[in-house]
């Protein structure tokens, strides 16, 4: 980070949440409420004051179902899902029960009744002292926002008018206006308030726009029309930039476009490390669609087909046409490059609001995945029919997601084992050799993996709920976010135990989880003797560019030390350097 400003210019510093630099004019949004009219109605108007809200509630939804389709379309159906917690807004029993009562018994018009209990709403979760709770004050806000401007007859802000590209200095940016940013049109932006685990900062990073939150109050320091650059990858938004400066960050530029064309010219290699060691690198996907995506970014394969999103955001459970059409296409485009497809993850954080699934206290430790479905067993029988009869295509090979224990994975096999006599009985043709396996992401199941080995062809070790489970720790809680730590030694005694046990029994295992595209944390995982890694599309370049630098060799002797080591904080220090030694360009991001 550069320590020292130059003369004539202003530099600011926030929390970087989406990577980039970019440079130019700035618009400066600051915020413009409308005034919220208040008067009396008599008992004769509440009917048509009750119908106001009801058709601002239909078209504020539909307006909430628009961006979430144009949000899959554009950047994909896991980042669509971010709206969903727009739409429980809309179906919260509180709402609608204390803004009617306040219409009825206060004799008041709709949009005063809505403001006050959306101000009440948002100011109990303010003063909460769980900060992801806090984070959610913006879905709430955003949600308000289109309510009242649908009960007012009002637009919200629009993006459309930009006449040229700029950048956007605001107060706060709710996820929705962030969703639909214009990315010819917005270089980057800048927001006072926010974090890294709001859905404004994980809407920016899905779009690839260079973004910075927390500056405190920089929309009020700033003007429209003034000269910036906004570096997203250290946080700083700089006013007026000197020459050497823009110098500086030119040559940072010229770095990351020369690492681009070097990513672009590996795309057909293998992932093979300098001492000969392929590993498989492939990618995960969301839909039928990603295939395009998988081919694009130069991966072998598929490692993860996340099939829930098939089933959310509809208003219908899917066919076994519509499923079985789904997951053929995908696997007809690949081939012969495998696909890995995970049954239904319903459940934590992804819901079917239509099956009427019941709150839990904790939905991450409740009825979700492999328990779900072997309850619900004529909804799994329709996904396990539809990939049986789309393994025609040779290539794909299926997993159960959170499986704790041998019993569970008896359990799925004989209902496949049902499914396979059912299709045979029908001269339905499928493959009766395709791999199944099972995701290693429960502490339980790392401690069985001998036992679970011996019962399917792969281990896939999602590290995402693996590391959450086992310590105990919430990722998107800010307060406990510092105890989330990959290279914890428990972690990675649990990832080497799952390793062993699957070479044991002959069979491999991969990682699927975030750390499989974490370039710090590569060399690591194949030390640990993993095979396989699945990351996400844009991620599959760097991660082929540091494999074929590395040597196994060095990745062994960073595990041996890791496995001997106490701290994880000396073990991802020690990764650093081996990832910085064998790949800077990966890392020379700093000014």
């Amino acid at each position: 980070m550069r320590e020292h400003v130059k003369a004539g210019e202003k530099s600011f510093k926030g929390i970087p949440v989406s990577a980039g630099v970019c440079r130019g004019k700035i618009i400066v949004l600051r915020e413009n409420k409308p005034s919220i009219p208040h008067y009396s109605i008599s008992d004769e108007q509440v009917p048509k004051e009750m119908e106001r809200l009801e058709r601002a509630l239909a078209e504020t939804r539909r307006q909430i179902l628009d961006v979430q389709r144009q949000v899959q379309e554009g950047v994909g159906a896991e980042h669509a899902t971010i709206f969903d917690a727009h739409l429980l807004v809309l179906e919260d029993p509180l709402l609608i029960e204390e803004v009617t009562r306040a219409i009825q018994t206060g004799k008041v018009n709709s949009e005063y009744a809505f403001s006050e209990f959306a101000q009440k709403y948002a100011a109990t979760l303010s003063k909460i002292e769980d900060d992801f709770l806090r984070e959610r004050v913006a879905d709430i806000r955003d949600v308000s926002e289109r309510i009242l401007n649908n009960l007012m007859g009002l637009d919200g802000i629009d993006f459309r008018h930009l006449k040229e590209p700029c950048i956007i200095i605001a107060e706060d940016l709710v996820p929705s206006q962030t969703a639909l940013l214009d990315r010819n049109m917005v270089l980057g932006f800048g927001t006072d308030g926010g974090s890294k685990t709001s859905h404004t900062a994980i809407m920016a990073r899905s779009m690839q726009i260079p973004a910075v939150v927390g500056l405190q109050d920089l929309s009020k320091r700033l003007e429209t029309g003034q000269y910036a650059l906004l570096d997203g990858y250290n946080g700083v938004v700089i006013l007026d930039p000197s020459d050497q400066t823009l110098f500086e960050y030119g040559q940072l530029e010229r770095k990351q476009v020369d690492l681009q064309e070097h990513l672009k010219g590996i795309h057909d290699q293998p992932a093979v490390t300098l001492d000969g060691k392929h590993i498989i690198l492939s990618a995960n996907v969301e839909q039928a669609t990603d295939a395009v995506a998988v081919k694009a970014c130069g991966a072998e394969g598929v490692g993860l087909f996340r099939t829930e999103y098939l089933f959310i955001n509809r208003e219908i459970l899917p066919t076994e046409e519509e499923q079985y059409a789904a997951y053929r296409s995908v696997a007809a485009a690949l081939k012969p490059a495998p696909v890995v497809i995970r049954t239904l993850d319903l459940g934590g954080d992804k819901f079917l609001s239509h099956l009427q699934i019941p709150q839990e206290m904790n939905p991450f430790l409740g009825w979700r995945a492999i328990r779900f479905c072997l309850q619900q067993k004529d909804l799994f029988r329709v996904q396990l029919r539809a990939i049986l009869r789309a393994s025609v295509e040779g290539n794909i090979k299926m997993m159960y997601p959170m499986i704790s224990c041998l019993d569970e994975l008896n359990k799925a096999n004989a209902l496949l084992e049902e499914y396979k006599a059912e299709l045979k009985c029908e001269n339905v043709p499928f493959n009766p050799d395709m791999e199944v396996g099972a995701m290693i992401e429960i502490p339980s199941a790392a401690v069985a993996s001998n036992v679970l080995a011996k019962h399917a062809k792969f281990f896939s070790i999602g590290t995402n709920d693996l590391i959450q489970y086992s310590l105990a720790v919430d990722r998107l809680n800010e307060k406990i976010a510092h105890l989330y730590e990959p290279t914890h030694p428990a972690i990675l005694q649990l990832i080497r135990m799952t390793v062993e046990a699957a070479h044991k029994n002959g069979i491999w295992v991969g990682v699927c989880g975030e750390m499989a595209g974490d370039p710090v944390l590569v060399p690591l995982l194949l030390g640990l003797g993993v095979d396989e890694l699945s990351v996400a599309p844009p991620t599959v370049p760097q991660i082929k560019f540091l494999i074929r630098r590395l040597k196994m060799e060095d990745a062994r002797k960073l595990a041996d030390y890791a496995l001997q080591c106490d701290s994880g904080v000396e073990i991802l220090a020690r990764a650093q350097i081996l990832a910085r030694e064998i790949a800077p360009s990966l890392f020379e991001n700093n000014i």
